[in-house]
């Protein structure tokens, strides 16, 4: 038996009402690889978009928790900046094809305006299935060589959330300043 969009959301809303994901982003990257493994809820919610669409697709937002559920459907390699999901979590969930991900150390201590400088700490290969949690604050960032479908879900809607000013530690990236 399938599983649908509704019942996903219903499955990560109840272990989200009486928990801080911290203490549950266990059960609910479970929950997120049951869906990418299943081939018919890939196929009802994560669809193809011509190259002009905007690859995310907010498939269900919960009005009493803030919670997202995203579909991110990519035609073409892609290299992505480093960076965060602000003041909230997200959670990335490998659908179709293979996402390298780089978790990244920040290496300053800024205040909540200035830019975090941060340098690459773990790489690893995201596969179908694959499923990985990143919790407020991590920094991280994705190269694609081909088309992904990736299920995000977010702590809240990003499209609203203001994102930390992420630069690579490198001398060209801040000058004089040196390393930190």
């Amino acid at each position: 038996m399938n599983y649908t969009l509704p019942e996903l959301a219903k499955d990560i809303k109840n272990i989200l009402k009486n928990s801080e994901i911290k203490d549950v982003s266990n059960d609910v990257c479970l929950l997120v690889s049951r869906a990418v493994k299943d081939d018919i809820f890939v196929t009802d919610n994560l669809t193809e978009r011509s190259p002009n669409e905007n690859p995310r697709e907010v498939l269900y937002e919960d009005e009493e928790l803030g919670l997202c559920i995203c579909g991110h459907v990519y035609q073409a390699e892609a290299n992505g900046m480093p960076h965060d999901h602000g003041s909230s979590w997200a959670i990335y969930g490998q659908a179709e094809g293979e996402t390298e991900m780089t978790d990244w150390e920040i290496v300053n201590n800024p205040s909540d305006d200035e830019i975090k400088y941060v340098k690459p700490k773990k790489t690893y290969t995201l596969k179908r299935g694959d499923v990985h949690y990143y919790a407020k604050g991590e920094v991280h960032s994705p190269v694609r060589k081909s088309a992904v479908k990736i299920l995000r879900i977010e702590g809240v809607n990003l499209d609203y959330i203001k994102r930390s000013n992420i630069k690579n530690d490198t001398e060209e990236s801040h000058g004089s300043v040196g390393k930190w």
